[in-house]
């Protein structure tokens, strides 16, 4: 198992986090199996979308923003002001599991792996674990 520190600098944003899986991908030595990312923290997820044209994530942020406000009376708002971002990440889900095959992550041509924060800046923790 190992675990990436990722250090988000904005309140939301999306990192691409697929050359730190990749790299311990290759530490595990896995030749066949699964690669599972899991972001351990309530208010960001693990996403594989286009990774190529960074439009894609101002375009998803965007849609999130208009479909889940920041403010928008939310009860656990009068807690800590953060509903919107538990929201976002329980849509969008904490992990994903990409197929390992001959040492490589099975990723399409313009996949990759990111982390989506909706509650920055911050450090996070993800947790790769690669099983044969």
């Amino acid at each position: 198992m190992h675990v990436l520190r990722i250090r988000t600098n904005k309140s939301q944003e999306i990192i691409d986090i697929t050359s730190q899986v990749e790299e311990a991908v290759k530490k595990s030595k896995v030749k066949e199996g699964l690669c599972c990312v899991y972001a351990r923290h309530a208010t960001c997820a693990i996403i594989v979308n286009e990774n190529h044209d960074p439009s894609v994530c101002e375009d998803i942020l965007d849609m999130l923003n208009k479909l889940i406000p920041e403010h928008a009376a939310y009860k656990h708002d009068k807690i800590d002001s953060n509903a919107h971002a538990h929201i976002k990440a329980a849509i969008l889900g904490p992990g994903e599991v990409i197929p390992v095959k001959e040492g490589k992550l099975q990723l399409g041509k313009w996949q990759g792996i990111a982390l989506a924060e909706f509650d920055g800046p911050r450090e996070r923790e993800v947790i790769v674990d690669i099983v044969p």
